[in-house]
């Protein structure tokens, strides 16, 4: 299996985390959507100090680790490297992705695009992957770029990268991301607010066609 290979398997099924302040609950629902199957984890923590982003970092990261999950901290490069995550995701207005290069070094780095001429900048300037959307309207991130499945096919035939629907996606709509070309989608209220996240984790994986 080439690095390729394994990172498009391992962005299938992406759990971007809420802003719930509750750091044991969590853990529990992010042990429980690894055990249904999820194959990434972001740690995103808009509202998040420092000492606070890290300490909730290096408990993720013993989750993903134990389970052999992608671990991916959003924005923070320095507490990437601090909680030794996988990687990294920036958006559009945070730190280049370059720049990031210059730090993590071999470590993975995803970019939120919503246009190809976002994606191929990405892929140019070194993104291992892209995050695409919003693909639908979102309650979890009302700011985020707008997209669209069509958006997001031309995006997946301009780049060679892996590319991740996010944005909206829910058990009704995921496997229509894929259709248009996504390697994975990227979920947040889907499982993080889901009464079962590993049950919710199970049936995303089935609707798309992958299971356990």
């Amino acid at each position: 299996m080439t690095d390729s290979e394994w990172l498009r398997g391992s962005l299938r099924l992406y759990v971007v985390t809420d802003e719930r302040r509750d750091a044991g609950s969590l853990e529990s629902v992010l042990a429980e959507a690894i055990a249904g199957g999820a194959t990434a984890v972001q740690l995103r923590r808009k509202g998040e100090l420092g000492r606070g982003f890290v300490e909730m970092g290096r408990a993720v990261k013993r989750i993903t680790a134990e389970a052999g999950v992608l671990f991916i901290v959003n924005d923070r490069v320095d507490v990437a490297l601090l909680v030794d995550a996988d990687g990294v995701h920036v958006g559009q207005d945070d730190i280049d992705c370059r720049d990031a290069r210059r730090l993590l070094r071999h470590r993975i780095i995803g970019v939120s695009a919503a246009t190809v001429q976002e994606a191929l900048a990405a892929e140019r300037a070194g993104a291992d992957y892209l995050g695409v959307g919003a693909v639908f309207s979102t309650r979890s991130k009302p700011d985020a770029d707008a997209s669209s499945l069509h958006e997001l096919s031309q995006i997946a035939k301009a780049v060679k990268i892996p590319v991740v629907g996010i944005g909206g996606i829910d058990q009704e709509n995921a496997a229509a991301v894929l259709a248009a070309g996504a390697d994975g989608v990227a979920v947040v209220s889907a499982v993080m607010s889901a009464a079962n996240p590993r049950a919710a984790s199970q049936a995303l994986l089935q609707r798309m066609g992958w299971s356990l």
